[in-house]
């Protein structure tokens, strides 16, 4: 007999839940309810990246370059999806590590120069007027800077240290590089000892940058990237 009432009121509430859900349903206009409000582009060992996501990041690429979203091709598109994915792969690191935080200082410095590529942001209202027109807030734009200043961090503290640049390859650099390069824009020699310093760092994140495209070829192979069908006819990105 109990399992008998029980039975019914179960029957009873999904009866009840489900009328609830058609009368919802039912008085929603029929534009809504055929509205897609995203989708996933991507899923990085279990963790989404959505269209929108992805929107916003053509949107800070394009705001940081100096370039309208429209002139973006489909590998540009492509290009930044896959920053994405490398970016949430690399968040994952972080979580193990012990990399310092990005100051509020260098987040500044680092919108200041994004906004010297604009001679409009000069007044406040000029700057506004540039982050709405790529649909971008100044808390979305410091947070965005935050996490890559952080990420580039990361990767300096685990690949800087393996980099190892000796005497000859400077040199090498000096006199089939920037010797060269000196003459074709006509300007006096300069002595190895004045930019062997110089030298040492491009040569180190020359170094730095291919180590971490191997890190990140290596972090895919073991994890889980599946990228559903995107269809090149439903971009989901906006145009400015």
């Amino acid at each position: 007999m109990k399992n008998r009432i029980h039975t019914r009121s179960t029957i009873f509430l999904t009866a009840l839940a489900v009328l609830f859900a058609l009368t919802i349903a039912l008085g929603q206009p029929q534009s809504a309810a055929a509205e897609v409000v995203d989708r996933i582009v991507a899923i990085v060992n279990g963790n989404i990246i959505l269209q929108s996501d992805w929107d916003e990041a053509l949107s800070f690429q394009a705001l940081l370059t100096n370039r309208p979203l429209a002139s973006f091709s489909e590998d540009d598109r492509r290009a930044v999806l896959d920053k994405l994915i490398d970016q949430e792969l690399l968040r994952e690191q972080m979580k193990s590590a012990d990399a310092p935080h990005a100051s509020d200082a260098e987040v500044s410095a680092r919108v200041a120069e994004a906004r010297k590529l604009y001679s409009q942001a000069t007044s406040e209202a000029g700057w506004q007027a540039i982050l709405g027109g790529y649909h971008i807030t100044q808390t979305d734009l410091a947070a965005h800077v935050r996490q890559e200043i952080e990420l580039m961090r990361l990767v300096d503290a685990r690949l800087r240290p393996a980099v190892q640049i000796d005497s000859k390859s400077i040199e090498a650099y000096y006199r089939d590089q920037f010797v060269p390069r000196l003459k074709q824009a006509g300007a006096r020699e300069v002595p190895l000892s004045d930019v062997s310093a110089r030298i040492r760092e491009v040569l180190t994140e020359k170094k730095v940058n291919e180590l971490l495209v191997s890190w990140l070829q290596t972090l895919r192979s073991e994890g889980q990237v599946h990228l559903p069908a995107i269809s090149a006819n439903d971009r989901g990105v906006q145009s400015q």
